[in-house]
Parts: structure tokens; C-alpha cells; sequence
């Protein structure tokens, strides 16, 4: 164990012995979202030494680094040997770190398309709540027997372990993309999505949002030279610039489209998570359209502080959820995640005690 390592381990095993929480931080880069944020007073432990690409190889499609190293080398390295994070990690903002980006969990705009950020972690370096280093998974992708532990830390937000180490697949740049722009309001755009769903069409994003009044639908095409121009010939629409269309599609991943930054201090933003057949939602009175993505299965919602109750009770009339994503000014955390199932709640409290038995992450939260 290398003196980095070793420090991460000496602070766990001390903050146990104390009974003190801990924060641990990356960037800073998504310390905007309630889970990020402490909920109780904690300590911080900053991963950003913990940085260094330790083994790429291009041919295996396979890269290992270490939980504090910047998301924007990784992806340069990769763009280098034409290659990428299929599933478009959102940035948000400069200096967001690898291990970070897997606590979070959170995927761009092709996760309909390419998969979801557990979906491309192969194994991990973790320090448990008694600062033991483990080791999950591998390189390759059959290499779990019971609990899939590498996965189990997408998304965790730092509540179980302190990620050292992981190990991500990563797939070639696809050889042509195109973005087709349809005129159409919320329910023709839906319809659209439903019907090319059900064909041999080489989908892979999709955006639809209110400009100036009118609804407009984006769709990108990714794959084989020949596929993407027979299905712009078949779909129809208007072709995008190229260009511009890479800029804005990289700013609906990063939230960084007017839509996303023309609102008022007093709003806050909401994730909901439906079925992509889930008709357009009855939002409350005065509540402005969503932006649409994942072709009808992720839609965003802006609504002053009060509205988050209506907003989940409507996304479970569908089959899905909502979540508090970016709280209004102020930072008033409102309405509460619904309680899980008894049966999911039990395993959860399971998996807490066996990794942080003294729960010294479970008061803090990741802040990468």
C-alpha cells in the first residue's frame, strides 16, 4: 500500500475510533445536489492526491485510474486513441474527478442508447468503514459471483466506502453522427420516439424543449456511415450543423443549455425518472414544460420550493420517481425521497452495516 493509500486508510480507521463522519470530496463539482450535502457535522477527505491513469489498453477496450483523477484527462486520453465514455458523463462544471463521476452515477444524454454509468464499471479499489482496502471485480466483464459490489458503488454517493480505485470500459467513437430537428409539441414528439423505438434505427439521444414557444425535438444519430444516412433519409427532419449541434448537445449534458441557466434564483430544478411510454404529465398549475431526454424517460422540471410532494406523487402515478436535483437559493431541501420498499430498505441497511458498520459515511456524503 503505496503512503497515499495509506493515509486514506489511517484517517478512516481514526474517524471510526472517534466516531466522527466523514465528507468525502473530490471537485466540489456536483456539491450542488442534496446528496452531496453533509447531514451532519463531518470532516472532509479529499481523494484529489489519490490522481494517476494506472494501466489503458486501447485494444481491450479497458482503463484503470484512480478515484481523484480529473474526469477531463481521462477523457482527453481516451479522444486520443479514439475512444470514449460511451455513457457521457455530465461535467457540470471544471475539475470533476473520475471517482466522483461513479459516486454520482449520473449519465448524459446517450444513456437510452449506450447504458447507464454502473453499466461500464468492470471492478474497484474501495477503503471500507474500517479502513481496509478491498478489491472488487476486474478488467473484464464476467467476473462476479454474488453481490456486484463494483456496480453497487455507481451512485452511492459516497455513503458505503471511500473509492480509491476503479477500472471503467470504454467503447470507439462511433464512425458518423447526425441531429435531426422536428417542429412538434410534447405528446407529437413522444409519439415520434414510441414509433422509431420499435425500428432498426441507430438512435442514440434525444431532446425535446420549449424555444420561443415552440416545441422542437432533437435527435442524434450515431453508428455506421450508411445507417445514419439512410435513417436521416427515412426519419426526415431538418440536419443540424454538425458543429453547433456537438456544442449544444454537450451543453444539454453539462446543463449548460438556456434552458437549464434562464431561470430565477427562487426555482428549484427536478429529476424525473418515468418509463419512456409515459404520456406528457399533468404538471401543477403555472409549472413551465420539462425538457425531455432519454426519449420520453428523463424529464426535468423547474417549480418553486412546495411542488415537490405533487411532482413524485405524479411521477409514481406513471411508475417512476422524482428527486430533488438542484435546490432553490437559500439551499431549503423540500419533500423528502418516498420511503422504499420494506424488502429494499432492509438490504440497504444490510450492505451499510457490513461496509461502514460505525457509519462514519452516512452522515456526510460525497461532494465530488
Amino acid at each position: 500500500m503505496d503512503s497515499a493509500l495509506a493515509l486514506i486508510s489511517e484517517r478512516v480507521r481514526d474517524a471510526a475510533a472517534r466516531g466522527t463522519a466523514l465528507r468525502i470530496v473530490g471537485g466540489g463539482t456536483k456539491a450542488f445536489h442534496p446528496a452531496s450535502r453533509a447531514r451532519a457535522p463531518a470532516e472532509e477527505l479529499d481523494l484529489r492526491a489519490l490522481a494517476g491513469v494506472l494501466s489503458y489498453e486501447p485494444s481491450e477496450l479497458v482503463i484503470t485510474v484512480r478515484a481523484g483523477t480529473p474526469l477531463a484527462e481521462v477523457e482527453q486520453l481516451l479522444a486520443e486513441q479514439g475512444q470514449a465514455l460511451a455513457f457521457e458523463p455530465p461535467r457540470f462544471a471544471a475539475g470533476g474527478t473520475v471517482g466522483g463521476m461513479v459516486a454520482a452515477g449520473l449519465s448524459g444524454p446517450a444513456r437510452a442508447n449506450a447504458g447507464a454509468v454502473r453499466d461500464f464499471v468492470l471492478g474497484v479499489e474501495i477503503v471500507n468503514g474500517r479502513g481496509e482496502l478491498l478489491r472488487y471485480g476486474g478488467q473484464v466483464m464476467k467476473n462476479v459471483a454474488g453481490y456486484d459490489v463494483s456496480r453497487l458503488m455507481a451512485g452511492s454517493w459516497g455513503r458505503l466506502a471511500v473509492l480509491t480505485e476503479v477500472s471503467l470500459k470504454v467503447l470507439p467513437v462511433a464512425p458518423t453522427e447526425a441531429t435531426l430537428r422536428f417542429e412538434g409539441t410534447q405528446a407529437e414528439s413522444l409519439a415520434r420516439l414510441h414509433a422509431w423505438g420499435g425500428q432498426p434505427l441507430p438512435l442514440n439521444a434525444s431532446c425535446w424543449v420549449e424555444e420561443g414557444g415552440a416545441g422542437r425535438l432533437y435527435v442524434r444519430l450515431r453508428g455506421a456511415r450508411a445507417a445514419v444516412e439512410a435513417a436521416c433519409r427515412r426519419m426526415g427532419g431538418e440536419l443540424q450543423d454538425a458543429g453547433l449541434a456537438a456544442q449544444d448537445w454537450q451543453a444539454c449534458r453539462d446543463q449548460h443549455l438556456p434552458w437549464f441557466a434562464d431561470r430565477a434564483p427562487g426555482m428549484s430544478l427536478w429529476r424525473l425518472s418515468v418509463p419512456q411510454t409515459a404520456p406528457v404529465l399533468a404538471l401543477p398549475a403555472g409549472v413551465a414544460p420539462p425538457l425531455v431526454e432519454w426519449h420520453g424517460g428523463q424529464r426535468w422540471v423547474w417549480v418553486e420550493p412546495g411542488h415537490g410532494s405533487a411532482l413524485q406523487a405524479l411521477a409514481q402515478s406513471v411508475g417512476g420517481h422524482a428527486e430533488l436535483f438542484r435546490p432553490a437559493a437559500g439551499g431549503v431541501l423540500e419533500a423528502a425521497p418516498p420511503a422504499r420498499e420494506p424488502a429494499l430498505q432492509a438490504i440497504e441497511q444490510r450492505l451499510e452495516a457490513a461496509f461502514d458498520p460505525a457509519g462514519i459515511f452516512r452522515a456526510g456524503a460525497a461532494g465530488e
